[in-house]
């Protein structure tokens, strides 16, 4: 959860953050190694998040920015190479192209249905606990992601459905994908069903 109102009334650190994130250029990023690259686009996309939400804050959801049609991703707010580009562009266009599905448990779009927010920046020396971690806390959220072993059914987030291709790639299925993070999990006929996937802001705002 995150106090908008209150990243609102300070913003100055996220600011700077921001500017300099656009100073490193794009010849010195094909350089470094692939944790670094992947942590920097991570911490990217989320800090751009919480500028998007911050720049049309008093907002309900993050859907309510970009227009007529909701489509905050299209909004040109990401620092990226001395240019500004989108967030639907850094994430598909940059961050899936690392064929790494833990990605999906770490972007945090602003929404309650989207994985928490950790409390953290993503560095490359701890970035494969990081993501494994995150993919753990984000399966064990029963709001999202539930088993029900009586019917062979698994509930799971939407972000399965969405992103199901990633998942597929990494473990050949969703569920062998899931299993590695719930060992508890059988091998058996699993049917999936997904649960409600909440567009409300992930807001820690006193209400007034």
């Amino acid at each position: 959860m995150v106090s908008y109102s209150a990243l609102k009334q300070t913003p100055k650190d996220l600011d700077r953050y921001l500017r300099e994130a656009n100073v490193v250029e794009e010849s010195d990023f094909r350089e470094w190694r692939r944790e670094e690259q992947l942590a920097f686009l991570i911490n990217l996309y989320n800090a751009s998040v919480l500028k998007l939400i911050v720049d049309h804050y008093p907002v309900s959801s993050v859907k309510s920015i970009g227009g007529w049609f909701g489509r905050p991703w299209d909004v040109e707010v990401v620092p990226l190479f001395g240019n500004v580009a989108t967030l639907s562009y850094l994430e598909h266009e940059l961050i899936r192209k690392y064929n790494e599905p833990r990605v999906h448990f770490a972007l945090v779009c602003g929404a309650l249905g989207c994985p928490e927010l950790r409390a953290e920046p993503y560095v490359p020396q701890k970035l494969d606990a990081q993501l494994t971690d995150q993919g753990r806390k984000f399966l064990r959220d029963r709001a999202k992601n539930r088993i029900d072993p009586e019917t062979r059914t698994l509930y799971l987030s939407p972000i399965f459905k969405w992103f199901a291709d990633d998942f597929k790639k990494h473990s050949g299925s969703v569920v062998k994908f899931v299993q590695h993070y719930r060992p508890d999990l059988p091998d058996a006929q699993w049917k999936i069903r997904y649960t409600d996937y909440s567009w409300s802001l992930n807001d820690s705002s006193p209400r007034k």
